[in-house]
């Protein structure tokens, strides 16, 4: 392998670095994502959480290269392997989108062709990013299905997407998105639209499955107990930034963002005597209309007059970082 080769190998999957995206309109270009920053390494599952709205989807979109008009990038740089993929054509960006990026959706069936047969789309999209036969596509077909935990692939590697249930569509999804041995998928609520034993074995799956393909993952979602199930490191996004990122453990268990702590106190807990949950006060606001300052302020009770004057970055000694003047930890060491 050559020295450039190995440097390559080096680099994360994907980074992502100062992302901004907006929409134009009449009244000029809204910001919808500002200063979006992070890495995924082969291997790893990031996972990306939030309410609705807080950006999570767009940051997928904008990686896959699905951007529409009227939303563009507005700064920032996104690199698979080192090599900038942003400003790549949409030609260009096709070949590097099902080969090097794969992705899951939140409903299968926008990602299948209801008309065709399961095995003909996975090998149409082998044979369109390999180089290889009919009879070696379909060979790879079987396997793959297999390996997703699809039962009698022999039989159902020629049934339709309706004669699957939906976590077995979601699983031929899955083996759509490894067809050509990607170096990252990026699953978008995969898991949603599912039953809670089902959405179990799809994350199991998917850890095992970046386990033994090596393959970075973006998980987006809003379940935060899928993410402490699933995720290495977790990205808590609020209005269109990341507020804190770190191991899962360390997020979940020691969150230093008010937002953050207020996602897992508002989590059913078995342990949890408590007769009712608690809540955020307020909602998020709208791309537009940020608050100046931390966009967190109006319904944080930690703020003061800092907070609603200066946008605090993101950072923190090590792995683990918030954007916040008053973080959470302040009241433990104070302790």
């Amino acid at each position: 392998m050559s020295v450039a080769a190995l440097d390559a190998q080096s680099l994360p999957v994907l980074s992502v670095k100062d992302l901004a995206i907006g929409f134009d309109g009449r009244r000029g270009t809204v910001t919808a994502l500002s200063d979006v920053s992070f890495d995924i390494a082969a291997g790893e599952i990031l996972g990306v959480v939030g309410e609705s709205g807080a950006g999570k989807s767009l940051t997928g979109t904008a990686v896959i290269g699905l951007l529409e008009k009227p939303g563009r990038m507005l700064g920032g740089s996104i690199a698979l392997r080192g090599e900038r993929i942003d400003q790549l054509g949409a030609r260009d960006m096709r070949r590097i989108r099902g080969k090097r990026i794969g992705a899951v959706f939140q409903d299968p069936l926008t990602s299948l062709n209801p008309l065709l047969r399961v095995g003909d789309q996975i090998v149409e999209t082998i044979r369109t990013h390999l180089p290889v036969g009919e009879a070696e596509a379909r060979r790879r077909a079987l396997s793959l299905l297999r390996e997703v935990g699809i039962p009698a692939p022999e039989v159902r590697i020629d049934h339709y997407p309706h004669q699957f249930s939906g976590g077995m569509r979601q699983r031929v999804v899955i083996a759509l998105a490894l067809c050509a041995g990607p170096e990252l998928i990026i699953a978008d609520e995969p898991t949603t639209a599912l039953d809670v034993s089902i959405q179990a074995q799809i994350t199991s799956l998917l850890r095992r499955l970046c386990r033994e393909h090596g393959a970075a993952i973006m998980l987006v979602t809003h379940d935060m107990g899928v993410i402490a199930e699933t995720a290495d490191r977790v990205a808590v996004m609020y209005a269109g930034r990341i507020v804190e990122i770190g191991p899962v453990d360390d997020v979940v268990h020691h969150p230093r963002h008010p937002y953050t702590q207020g996602l897992m106190a508002s989590i059913p807990s078995v342990r949890r005597r408590s007769a009712t949950l608690q809540q955020i006060d307020g909602a998020m606001p709208r791309p537009g209309s940020w608050p100046q300052g931390c966009a967190f302020h109006p319904r944080c009770p930690r703020a003061v007059d800092r907070c609603r004057a200066e946008r605090p970055p993101l950072e923190g000694a090590g792995p683990h970082a918030a954007a916040c003047w008053r973080p959470v930890e302040e009241d433990r060491h104070a302790g």
